[in-house]
């Protein structure tokens, strides 16, 4: 079709005739051909399922979410006399990265200067990240997440131990039957199923292998984004148990944190985020089929989101929602933030 409309505009001939009108005829004509394949683009860029789109259009819905975001960044400045401004360092969250539309909803500006923002946000997507505050800042400039220096595998099952008093963590040499196996890093997405006793290798964790079966061949991870370290809203995202370890979601539902998890258990996943420093961020929670127990299994500080598998509306909700609860978290004094 490409081929077809670049000879059409090349010659300006159409059905046989010359002629200036038969070159806006042919213009026309590459036009509609041109409107044509990008609707078709678009019906295969957004399928039903995001495993079956193409390499970068997974993210399709995310755009809408982007222009939602600037939707709402441009309705709170005309609202708003003054919106709160953030710089990032040391690098700057893209617009597939969850702060992103969930600031703008806020309606709180980006600046690069730290010294002129009100929020200073260490966003550095890396395992291990220690970095100090910037030396200048404004007076009263809130910090975000520049106490969580480590999200490693070790250290998120030291801090869930502590704060939920009972391990994750196992010794792969002496316990009996399977475990999970998987690396230190975050956002790898490799672990696999091993039979204990193993001889442990380096650079890798032991972890209980946690039965999140919600039926006979789905798991369902509960996805927990937090704000000033309390959570937010649950995505319950299932896939198939041969995908366990994937993130290829067949279907993901909102849901409110009260919804999903006691008192105690929210009280619970406060502790852990305020063990690790963790302000703003994501936490991976299972909850065990046999005995109805909470395990968070992976913390992450730079999630990435809503998720592709959630219905586009739930998406603007759940913006939404973070929005709100941002948006409270700074206004809070800073001695109970």
């Amino acid at each position: 079709m490409d081929a077809r409309v670049d000879t059409l505009l090349e010659t300006g001939t159409a059905h046989g005739n010359t002629g200036g009108q038969t070159r806006v005829d042919a213009a026309q004509l590459a036009w509609r051909l041109r409107g044509r394949r990008r609707r078709r683009l678009r019906q295969e860029d957004w399928g039903a399922h995001p495993t079956q789109r193409r390499g970068a259009d997974r993210h399709g819905p995310l755009v809408r979410v982007f222009f939602a975001a600037e939707f709402w960044r441009l309705v709170k400045l005309l609202r708003a006399n003054r919106s709160p401004s953030i710089a990032f360092t040391p690098d700057r969250p893209r617009p597939w990265y969850l702060i992103w539309p969930v600031l703008h909803a806020a309606g709180a500006r980006i600046v690069n200067d730290p010294s002129r923002a009100d929020v200073v946000f260490h966003f550095d997507d890396a395992t291990t990240s220690p970095s100090a505050p910037p030396l200048e800042t404004k007076p009263g400039a809130r910090l975000v997440n520049f106490a969580c220096l480590d999200v490693s595998k070790s250290r998120v099952a030291e801090a869930f131990e502590e704060a939920f008093g009972y391990p994750l963590r196992i010794d792969p040499a002496v316990h009996q039957g399977h475990a999970v196996e998987k690396s230190e890093h975050n956002g790898v997405h490799d672990g696999r199923i091993v039979h204990c006793p193993v001889t442990p290798l380096g650079g890798r964790v032991y972890q209980r292998l946690v039965d999140n079966r919600i039926g006979p061949d789905v798991v369902a991870d509960l996805r927990t984004p937090t704000v000033g370290g309390q959570p937010a809203c649950v995505f319950i995202k299932e896939r198939p148990i041969g995908v366990r370890f994937s993130n290829d979601n067949s279907r993901c539902r909102l849901k409110a944190a009260q919804d999903v998890f006691s008192p105690d258990e929210l009280a619970a996943i406060a502790r852990f985020t305020r063990l690790i420093g963790l302000d703003w961020g994501g936490l991976d929670v299972l909850r065990d089929a046999s005995d109805a127990r909470l395990y968070i299994v992976d913390a992450n500080k730079t999630d990435m989101g809503p998720p592709t598998s959630l219905a586009f509306g739930e998406k603007l909700r759940a913006t939404r929602l973070l929005a709100r609860a941002f948006a409270a978290y700074l206004a809070r004094p800073r001695d109970i933030a």
